[in-house]
């Protein structure tokens, strides 16, 4: 029974009927109990299982995503860089809706994903469009023991990046790096264009153009 599901479903997900394949899967809820679907969840190829997690966050919750380990959810959130998805908001939909989620102990998925080869970029592409904030000093105010997971509990980046400073520090020293070099790889093509700016300014220099002390040294060689 548990293979047909698997193969039933891993069909209808190379399909692209991710909707029915979710279907599939959280009907073994119904009829043979949540550790049904968490033993089949072990048998979907990652990318497959991800395909399916990708589209679901806490506006549009899953049993997957209610029911998925640490360890299945590592595997499969790691390949989110597959979709080269600039924006990561997909990323951090699915994040949030399984890391945060009412059950949930946020430390067993954020050691379970760092774990992975490519765990500290998933948490630094999670965290790149508030790299400046988490970097800088807009943030830096959170860094106290003074304040309490409670009172920044977003269930969002704010949470996340309080629970890696002050309980993964290890963790947020390397994410911090990977933030750094983003912000770096986003300052480089800003310099570059303003330089091209420059040159095309200097190319577009036209003899009326001439400051005052190109024309004194001109009358002076005369």
């Amino acid at each position: 029974m548990t293979h047909l599901v698997v193969v039933e479903a891993t069909n209808l997900i190379q399909s692209g009927d991710i909707v029915r394949a979710e279907a599939v899967l959280t009907a073994l809820v119904e009829t043979e109990g949540d550790n049904a679907l968490i033993e089949v969840l072990d048998d979907i190829p990652s990318k497959d299982l991800l395909a399916v997690i990708r589209e679901y966050d806490s506006s549009k919750q899953s049993l997957l995503n209610l029911l998925i380990t640490p360890e299945q959810f590592a595997r499969v959130v790691v390949l989110e860089r597959l979709y080269k998805d600039m924006s990561h908001e997909q990323l951090r939909g699915m994040m949030n809706s399984v890391i945060f989620r009412e059950d949930a102990d946020a430390s067993e998925f954020i050691e379970a994903i760092a774990e992975l080869e490519f765990g500290y970029e998933t948490f630094a592409d999670y965290l790149s469009d508030r790299a400046e904030e988490v970097v800088g000093e807009t943030f830096a105010a959170l860094d106290t023991e003074d304040i309490s997971r409670s009172e920044i509990s977003d269930h969002d980046w704010k949470e996340l990046t309080w629970l890696l400073r002050h309980e993964h520090s290890d963790i947020y020293n390397i994410v911090i790096v990977l933030l750094k070099a983003k912000l770096q790889e986003r300052i480089i093509p800003e310099v570059v264009l303003s330089g091209e700016d420059d040159d095309e300014a200097i190319e577009n220099t036209t003899p009326e153009e001439k400051t005052p002390k190109e024309e004194e040294e001109e009358d002076s060689a005369i």
